[in-house]
């Protein structure tokens, strides 16, 4: 009879035998490396046919995949993708690490994303959308909140001021204002690096990792980081900037991308394909790679966000390439044939 140590009980309850926990995380190890053929791809595909334990034990390595991809801010699969891609560490390091970070949780009882903070604050912030949602909320005062793909943010409002708490992702914010509408009390956004007080405005401010980003759409905002030297920046109408908890980047203009997601779209202006895709990345479930081979393409166009699927049907007629798909969750932009 198997001992626990040679078993793992998969969230799902079914108890799988570590022999093919590892050969999953061994199979993740080479499809993210983009060493993988098709002569691999095509065993890894009669792997998973080949047991039922085999497709539970890869379906719990794309749900462990999707939840650290959703979370922008974890280094988890920041650490996931360039140990298996990168030529060092040695190739039996990198399994190593994906094997830990694919089932350390389920072998402590603890779990490796629950350890991350900024995990349940997002899941029990006091607004949130889902991975490709947008979600508009109309709050106390009147002020309109509007949350990007997988966002989350707490809203803590007293007699003397009000305080929007970005948690996660991105939000844009239009207060009201005109005669006998505007609140007296300050509105200000709170992010990781600092705050934004709006000045009678409708403006963006996105989450990233060590770093904030805000655009002004209308009127102004005084950003002011946690450590700067206690002045303020002033950004108007038309102006964006990047700050971190030291400093204020100097502002630049706006454009026709920075809110094209209010509008449920996505706008490319001359842009790199691997940007591109790193940015519709944030609006799906699962991984979506490019190949580096054609990460520098350029490509313009408007594309819908309802159907990101339809995006990647569109890219062939627009650039040479494909779409490889390894399963549902997993696409990969490649070279055309």
């Amino acid at each position: 009879m198997a001992s626990n140590r040679d078993t793992l009980t998969l969230p799902s309850g079914r108890v799988i035998s570590r022999a093919i926990a590892d050969a999953a995380a061994d199979w993740l190890t080479l499809l993210m490396s983009g060493e993988a053929g098709d002569e691999q791809q095509r065993q890894w595909r009669q792997w998973r046919q080949a047991h039922v334990d085999h497709e539970a034990a890869w379906q719990h390595v794309e749900s462990v995949m999707g939840r650290m991809k959703s979370l922008e801010r974890a280094p988890a699969y920041a650490a996931l993708s360039s140990y298996a891609t990168a030529d060092q560490p040695s190739s039996t390091a990198r399994r190593r690490v994906t094997r830990m970070l694919l089932w350390g949780g389920i072998a402590t009882g603890a779990g490796l994303l629950a350890s991350r903070t900024d995990t349940w604050q997002a899941r029990t912030a006091d607004y949130r959308s889902n991975t490709g949602e947008q979600r508009d909320f109309t709050l106390e005062d009147g002020t309109r909140l509007t949350l990007n793909t997988d966002s989350a943010a707490n809203v803590r409002f007293d007699a003397n001021q009000r305080r929007i708490l970005l948690v996660a992702g991105e939000i844009m914010i239009a207060t009201r204002h005109g005669p006998g509408l505007a609140d007296p009390r300050p509105l200000s956004v709170v992010t990781a690096e600092g705050s934004i007080r709006s000045l009678g405005t409708r403006f963006t401010v996105r989450q990233h990792a060590g770093r904030t980003s805000v655009a002004v759409l209308e009127s102004a905002v005084e950003v002011s980081p946690w450590a700067g030297s206690g002045s303020a920046s002033v950004l108007h109408a038309g102006q964006q900037t990047r700050f971190s908890r030291d400093a204020v980047e100097a502002p630049r203009s706006i454009s026709e991308q920075t809110d094209a997601w209010t509008r449920g779209q996505l706008v490319a202006d001359e842009q790199r394909l691997a940007e591109f895709a790193a940015e519709l990345d944030r609006y799906r479930t699962g991984v979506l790679r490019v190949d580096p081979q054609i990460a520098g393409l350029r490509l313009s166009g408007v594309f819908p966000l309802a159907d990101t699927d339809r995006i990647l049907a569109t890219l062939p007629s627009v650039l040479p390439v494909r779409v490889q798909w390894r399963t549902r969750f997993w696409a990969t932009i490649v070279p055309a044939d």
